[in-house]
């Protein structure tokens, strides 16, 4: 978890696919430890096709049976089944011309949100606007919560403490509080 902080916690990520997997990976710790994904993340990226979209989007019956006899990753259906959707999704947005990590900075205005409260909300307007904004594109598991927990892990969002030495390395940004 150490490692996890330091090196890819709240580290702002501009890559669509990188983003994509991680909203996956966020959807599938729903009401489990991110220990657990942390260290099932490898296997889970084998199962998927190194979360290629393109890959996952065309997972059928055989995949998902596959999927769910896999130890080495969660096996929720629901998940599983939203994973692909998502997928699905994802591709759809990108044959309207809707670049995903485009859609997500600009719903979040641009740059990080530093969070310079001592409180840490496990969800914002903006999670809940941008989990509606998903939700109406076909994204399942995107409540405001994961979406939250997503955007604090992608650097949307950073909510590391001002002693943290990940926010004294930062170089100054706006500074503007999470949308409650």
């Amino acid at each position: 978890m150490v490692a996890y902080h330091d090196n890819e916690w709240g580290v702002p990520e501009h890559d669509s696919r990188a983003l994509w997997e991680k909203l996956i990976l966020d959807g599938f710790q729903a009401g489990l430890s991110w220990a657990t994904v942390l260290r099932k993340r490898p296997a889970f990226r084998d199962a998927f096709h190194g979360f290629d979209p393109a890959a996952v989007a065309r997972f059928g019956a055989n995949d998902v049976a596959r999927l769910l006899a896999n130890p080495d990753i969660i096996r929720s259906r629901a998940k599983i089944d939203a994973a692909i959707g998502n997928a699905r999704a994802f591709l759809a947005m990108q044959d309207a011309g809707e670049d995903f990590s485009t859609f997500v900075w600009t719903m979040a205005g641009g740059t990080p949100i530093i969070n310079d409260s001592a409180a840490r909300p496990t969800q914002t307007s903006l999670s809940a606007a941008l989990a509606r904004a998903l939700k109406q594109r076909g994204f399942k598991f995107v409540g405001p919560v994961i979406v939250y927990a997503w955007m604090q892990a992608t650097g949307i969002v950073d909510d590391h403490s001002p002693e943290c030495f990940r926010r004294r390395e930062r170089p100054a940004r706006s500074q503007r509080p999470p949308r409650q």
